[in-house]
């Protein structure tokens, strides 16, 4: 309980940590990072050859990469800031090759695959189909028919086949996922999802809906798993789950936090509200048989997050309220008081 605890959730107990990049922002970054040193000296070549249009077109694409990085680098933001660099890399590629025409075209082929390291896969395809059709329309008559031909299929398999791997890299991706982040025994979210839902609804540069935090522990547990033994103790935590998500919203999100300990996190309910949440569980579960002829009880703390208050100052309220239930005689519930 609090005061007693030798640790909070993973990653709450250092609040002002570095925050840790996505693995959106670190390609996004990467891929700007490679991108201006490839490109910058192509434009000073240009520039000393007095190839005017070609250097600004470089430059250009240097500069925005520059400005994106920066960006990215300071804000954490790549959705649009993908976007904006696949079409600006794109334009830049189509511009080349609308003023020196086929001995650059090899450029189209880093360029699309580069789309969908940085966007979803249909996003990248749709982009890089716009592409193909400009591409062909500046190329048409100034090639045999037969070579042009072959680089538009060749562009075309490309796209096809990094669009089949996209797909199944996220399906890779979600599967592993799905175990990561939920508890082996009772299917809801464990620690890592826990402290990734808190560091977010707890993220100074984000907006969310005001969200309370319920912490629950079950009642002298230790004595279901000496009485009963293990295998029933795991089946109680298993029931007790089911029977927290008959009541709660779809909205709203049950995790273990370890032993016989879960937290039910209420994105959008008012302190009013979650308390009335927290009640009507505590009771559910008083008059529910988990075990027959033994009763299984509840101590739930509650606690609403305010403005500019840290993941783990949020969740340690709950959990001094967690501590004030146990004390009060447990089955019972305690509401942190709301802060201005």
């Amino acid at each position: 309980m609090s005061g007693q605890r030798e640790q909070l959730p993973l990653g709450l107990d250092t609040p002002k940590r570095r925050r840790n990049r996505s693995k959106e922002e670190i390609i996004l970054l990467m891929l700007c990072a490679l991108s201006i040193p490839s490109i910058f000296p192509f434009g000073i070549v240009r520039l000393l050859q007095h190839n005017w249009v070609l250097a600004a077109v470089d430059l250009a694409i240097v500069a925005g990469m520059v400005c994106v990085f920066l960006y990215v680098l300071n804000t954490g933001r790549v959705r649009w800031a993908s976007i904006l660099v696949t079409i600006f890399y794109s334009s830049g590629m189509l511009a080349v090759i609308f003023i020196k025409g086929a001995p650059l075209v090899y450029w189209v082929y880093p360029t699309m695959i580069a789309a969908y390291f940085m966007l979803k896969a249909h996003e990248a395809l749709l982009i890089n189909t716009v592409s193909l059709i400009a591409m062909l329309f500046a190329l048409y008559g100034q090639m045999e028919l037969l070579n042009l031909s072959s680089i538009a299929i060749t562009i075309i398999l490309i796209n096809l086949f990094s669009t089949i791997f996209s797909y199944r890299t996220n399906l890779q991706h979600k599967e592993l996922n799905q175990q990561a982040e939920h508890d082996f025994l009772t299917g809801v979210g464990n620690r890592r999802s826990l402290d990734r839902c808190l560091a977010k609804l707890s993220d100074p540069r984000k907006t969310y809906p005001e969200s309370c935090l319920l912490l629950f522990d079950l009642d002298h547990f230790k004595k279901v798993n000496d009485q009963f033994g293990h295998i029933i103790g795991d089946q109680v935590l298993v029931k007790l789950c089911n029977l927290i998500a008959t009541r709660i919203r779809n909205t709203d999100s049950v995790f273990r936090y370890g032993g016989e300990e879960f937290v039910v996190i209420a994105v959008g309910a008012n302190l009013t509200a979650a308390t009335r949440l927290a009640e009507e569980l505590r009771a559910l579960v008083e008059v529910t048989p988990l075990i027959e002829n033994f009763s299984i009880t509840v101590s739930i703390g509650v606690a609403k997050i305010t403005p500019s208050e840290t993941a783990a100052s949020w969740f340690q309220r709950a959990d001094a309220m967690l501590y004030e239930a146990k004390q009060a005689g447990r089955n019972t519930v305690r509401v942190a008081a709301e802060k201005n």
